[in-house]
This record gives structure tokens, C-alpha cells and sequence, in this order.
């Protein structure tokens, strides 16, 4: 029997490395990006054609590759970062492992010209599939230009798995976002398609952030700083009423290394606990600057998982900052953050004893002894007892609408109960949330805002299935910009909102012109309204709600409907139940969450029965 293990090929080996790291385009333009700043680029101009999938080229300032180190780059595990075992402990630089260009050259058709400052002509090579095709001197600026094209060509069935195109290139985006932030010092230019999608200009980290994301972010934003011998923490927060549904907005970055990380995100959303929404989270933008030797960023082969040695510690350190700029801020209730006791912590050396903590009892204490109150603990039950006096003990007893389905006996209450509810006339609100009417067949309790939201889902859906809607032209149009991510989701929305009655035309690179809005819509600040319908279809796309009508007609009847702490009219109440009643599903919101509940005359009875 012949020998069954062999190695495999270079070109081979290098399209499984590239599966790990080259996933998609944006993958491709992560890498390239962090090689033109380890090069000391100071502008970086990127291109793009079909989301990346037929072109990708980064054009850099850099300091540029010899002939030889331009032929080696695309060697595997080639690079110029590490030399020893050693040096994967004290990495500050973007790249290091040599397997970016290996791994991109294994699935695309690359160009490369570079060109170092002290050579007069410039290296010009083309490679195909691992395979050198030329290699020639040309005229070239100084920096490198790096073209990749057809990306997997040689790999279809990957090329068969990429998204449409306005998907991928939101990756790209996103991508793009985390490098720019990090580096406000180097400037971007972005062209899709022959468009200029992002112009990002030299600048300080809160104008960066502000000129990616939205103008008039900066005035949304908190800054943060806190030095310890552990770690340093600087950076932005989002003001608390800034806070969104999606978690889009938040980016930690170790060493100007963005990552990603769960158990730091629960310290910055501990710290917002009580000062927005539930289901809300907050914008940061947070760097942290910690010994290499004390991280381990080799744990991934996208490189933005992180391991610290002290993760509790970092943890606490986290989230005390982030309350102490919340406080300085007036953004949270405070005594004195001049002094935060965590920050005084300082790690024991390696070698330092462990005892056991001691813990005193005093054996003679009795809990019953009525002794008189010391002047401290007279004080704090004075004090407890205002902070109860103060409270508002209004709660309603009923609990949050859960996704259940309503059982087919309440299901035959409810449609009992149809056709007399028009002539209903005692209707009450609970807690502003719940109206409550005296039916039949007891006591029925109805949460107003699910309700609304099935009326206006219904409304709309009926709308977009006979494509008939009523636009109410605006006097004068109003002209609204997002940020590249969000302008790329409306364009791809752009034709189901026509539907609805919005009449937007394109006007410029991110930017729109609104002439027309739906005749009857309850919103007059447009801008708010579309980036709230953008925000809440983010969000239901993580919950996989893949049908674009489905999720755009549930992110609107969200944002528009009549809110929990409003308060409606007797008649407003009258006109929302009983249009709730003329829906096809009344019992259940577009969500799958129930709006409807009746309690029966039996049910209210046996509450109150003697035992």
C-alpha cells in the first residue's frame, strides 16, 4: 500500500491561508490599508469597482520596497517585523505575520509598483495565482500602488458565496471607518466606482470621527482620559440621549488596533446602566494604550481578538472612567470624581505572598438588642428614607410584551369581542402604556404602542402591494447627508421607499434632496425620521429578517407609532382601538409580540376570592 500523506503545493497551501485571512474584499482592504501605515504613509488614496470583487487598489506615500523585498513580500511568513520568538510580545505595528499578500496573490491578479525614495525607477511586478508572470523597472512615484484585480478568479465557489454588492461594500466601509479613526493623521480618499465616497482630510480624532460619521457628531461626544500603571484610556463616549438600537458605534482600539471585545463592552454598558433605554447602547470610541508584553494579539488570524493578562482589572478601570467622564460632564448624577479609589490600584509583583483574608466576629452581637442609634447610622436612615420618599413607586404590575402567541381560546375571546369594541366608549390608560376597556367578557388590556405599530404596518404593507401612495410634495425640499455606510443601505432601500410615499432623488456623494414625503406622516424632522427607519432595519437585519419589504415596513410603523409615554385623548384612544380591530392579526404586533390581553370576569373574580 503506497504512502498516503504528501504536502501539499505552495499555490494550494497559499488558498487555504487565504480562507482564514482574506474572507472577502473588505478582508483584502484591511491589510492592505495597515501595510500602507506600517509604511509610513501619510496619504492613502483607495479604489474600488464592484464592491471590490473586480478591482481593489491602495496608492500610498509610503516609504516603498526594494526590488528584492518587493519580490519577497509575497512570499509566505515574509516580514520585516519579527526576527525572533521574542518579538511577538512587543508588536506595535499593524502587520506581522507575513501572510496577507501570500494569501491575496494565491486568489486574484495583483500589480504591484513601488518605489523607495533614495531609487530612481520603481519595481514593477504582476502575479497571477502565486505565479510571478513579469517583473520590470518602470516610472513610478515614491510609495507603493498595489492593484488587486478579479479577486478570487481561481476560486469560484468562494466568489459564489460574496454578498450583493452594496453588502460588501458597507464591509468595506466599515473597514475604512476603524483604520481612519485610529489614524486621523494620515488622510483617505475613497473611489467606488469612479465616485469619491469618503475625503478624509488630516485632522484631530474628534473632527475624524465627526467628518466619518456625521458633521455634527462632535457635539454628541465626551471626551475621556484616564493613566494608570495598568493601562491608559482616552478616547470619546457618546452622550447618553445619543444612544442607538445597533451597536455600530462602538470601537475599542488597542495600541491603535482595532478589536473587538465582548467582556469590555459589558463594563462601558454597566457604566451607561439607568442613563438610556433598555435595548439602547452607547457610541464610544476608546483607546487603550497597555505594554505589548502584556497582550496577546496573535490569537487570531484577523487580528482584532485581544487577550489581556489583567482582564478584570482593565475591567474596573473601564467602566470607573467612563462614570467619572460621565460625571464630570453633568451627564449622571455626582458627588466628587476628584478622587476615583479603583484608580489607586496598583498589580502586585509576581513573587508577592497570598494570605488569607481574616474576617472578626464579635461573638456578644445581638440583632434584637433595641440600643439607641449612633449619630452615623441615624443619619444614613434618615438619608434612605428620603431617597424612598422621592422615588416614583408608579409601576405597573403588568409585565413587558414577550414574543408569545395568544392561545386559541383567547384567540375566540378576542374575536367575541370585535364586533361591540367600536361601540366601547370607556376606555382608560395605565402608566401611559396600556389602554384598558370594559368588555364582555371581562377586563381587556391593550399595550398602545404594538398596537399602533400593527395598524401602521398594515397600512403601509397594503400600500406597497397595490403601489398605491399619496406624496405631499414639500415646499421647500430639504437636502439630508448620512455617513457612506448608511447613504449605501439607502440607496439599496431607495426604491421601496419611493413606494411609501417618499419622493428622494441622489444629490451629490452621501447626500440626498427630499421633495416629498407620505401625505398623512406624523414626523417633521425628515432627517430624524429616515435614520431612525435606517437604524431600526440595522437592527431587525440582526435578528436575520432578510425580506427588505418586510423589515423596511417594520422599521417604519417602529419609528412612527404612538410612543408608551404619550399621552392620547379619549378620542385618539377610541379611533386607535378600533382601527387596531379592522387589522387581519389584531392580537399580535408585526414583531410577533401580543398586544391584547383579556382578563375574564372568572379570572378577576377568583383574585379576590377569601382563602
Amino acid at each position: 500500500m503506497s504512502d498516503l500523506i504528501r504536502l501539499l503545493p505552495d499555490s494550494v497551501a497559499n488558498q487555504i491561508a487565504a480562507g482564514e485571512v482574506i474572507q472577502r474584499p473588505a478582508s483584502a482592504v484591511k491589510e492592505l490599508l495597515e501595510n500602507s501605515i506600517d509604511s509610513g504613509a501619510t496619504e492613502i488614496k483607495i479604489i474600488i469597482k464592484d464592491a471590490g470583487k473586480t478591482l481593489i487598489q491602495i496608492i500610498d506615500n509610503g516609504c516603498g520596497m526594494s526590488e528584492t523585498d518587493a519580490r519577497m513580500c509575497f512570499e509566505r511568513h515574509a516580514t520585516s517585523k519579527i526576527k525572533k520568538v521574542n518579538d511577538l510580545f512587543a508588536i506595535r505595528t499593524m502587520g506581522f505575520r507575513g501572510e496577507a499578500l501570500a494569501s491575496i496573490a494565491a486568489i486574484a491578479q495583483v500589480e504591484l509598483k513601488t518605489k523607495r525614495i533614495e531609487d530612481e525607477l520603481a519595481t514593477y511586478l504582476v502575479i497571477e495565482g502565486s505565479v510571478v508572470k513579469s517583473q520590470s523597472a518602470c516610472s513610478a512615484p515614491n510609495g507603493t500602488s498595489i492593484a488587486i484585480k478579479n479577486l478570487f478568479f481561481n476560486v469560484p465557489a468562494r466568489r459564489n458565496f460574496l454578498k450583493s454588492n452594496p453588502i460588501e461594500t458597507k464591509h468595506i466601509f466599515d473597514e475604512l471607518y476603524r483604520i481612519a479613526i485610529a489614524h486621523p493623521q494620515i488622510s483617505f480618499v475613497l473611489y467606488d466606482n469612479n465616485n469619491v465616497r469618503f475625503d478624509l482630510a488630516k485632522a484631530n480624532l474628534k473632527q475624524r470621527i465627526a467628518n466619518v460619521l456625521s458633521k455634527n457628531y462632535s457635539d454628541k461626544l465626551v471626551p475621556l482620559e484616564q493613566s494608570t500603571d495598568v493601562i491608559s484610556i482616552s478616547g470619546f463616549i457618546g452622550k447618553p440621549e445619543s444612544a442607538k438600537k445597533t451597536r455600530g458605534e462602538q470601537f475599542f482600539f488597542v495600541n491603535n488596533r482595532f478589536i473587538k471585545h465582548p467582556y469590555l463592552n459589558h463594563a462601558v454598558d454597566n457604566a451607561f446602566d439607568e442613563l438610556i433605554p433598555e435595548g439602547f447602547h452607547p457610541s464610544y470610541f476608546i483607546f487603550f494604550d497597555i505594554n505589548p508584553q502584556k497582550i496577546d494579539i496573535n490569537i487570531h488570524p484577523t487580528k482584532t481578538e485581544v487577550n489581556f493578562q489583567d482582564n478584570k482589572v482593565i475591567y474596573n478601570i473601564l467602566k470607573s472612567t467612563v462614570k467619572q467622564s460621565l460625571g464630570k460632564f453633568s451627564l449622571t448624577p455626582t458627588i466628587d470624581f476628584n478622587v476615583e479609589r479603583s484608580f489607586d490600584y496598583k498589580p502586585p509583583p509576581k513573587d508577592y505572598p497570598v494570605k488569607q483574608p481574616e474576617i472578626k466576629v464579635n461573638p456578644d452581637y445581638n440583632p434584637f438588642d433595641n440600643k439607641p442609634l449612633t449619630e452615623r447610622e441615624r443619619s444614613n436612615k434618615e438619608n434612605w428614607t428620603k431617597l424612598y420618599q422621592n422615588t416614583d413607586n408608579n409601576f405597573s404590575d403588568f409585565p413587558k410584551s414577550q414574543t408569545i402567541e395568544t392561545t386559541s381560546s383567547e384567540q375566540q375571546l378576542i374575536s367575541k369581542e370585535k364586533e361591540n369594541i367600536g361601540s366601547c366608549n370607556n376606555l382608560f390608560q395605565l402608566s401611559n402604556r396600556f389602554i384598558l376597556a370594559n368588555v364582555e367578557s371581562g377586563l381587556m388590556l391593550i399595550d398602545k404602542q404594538l398596537a399602533h405599530e400593527r395598524i401602521l404596518y398594515d397600512k403601509y404593507f397594503e400600500m406597497l402591494k397595490t403601489q398605491k401612495n399619496i406624496s405631499q410634495q414639500e415646499l421647500f425640499p430639504q437636502t439630508i447627508e448620512f455617513n457612506p455606510s448608511d447613504a449605501e443601505l439607502f440607496v439599496e432601500l431607495k426604491d421601496e421607499i419611493k413606494l411609501l410615499g417618499f419622493d428622494i432623488n441622489e444629490f451629490g456623494p452621501n447626500t440626498f434632496i427630499v421633495n416629498g414625503v407620505p401625505a398623512d406622516l406624523p414626523h417633521e424632522n425628515v432627517k430624524d425620521l429616515l435614520e431612525g427607519i435606517l437604524e431600526n432595519y440595522k437592527k431587525n437585519l440582526i435578528e436575520n429578517i432578510l425580506d427588505k419589504r418586510i423589515n423596511l415596513l417594520r422599521s417604519l410603523a417602529k419609528k412612527i407609532s404612538v410612543k408608551h409615554w404619550q399621552t392620547l385623548k379619549k378620542e385618539e384612544m377610541q379611533v386607535l382601538v378600533e382601527e387596531l380591530f379592522k387589522c387581519s392579526i389584531p392580537e399580535t404586533s408585526p414583531s410577533g409580540k401580543r398586544i391584547i390581553k383579556i382578563i375574564s370576569i372568572d379570572e378577576l373574580s377568583n383574585i379576590f376570592k377569601e382563602k
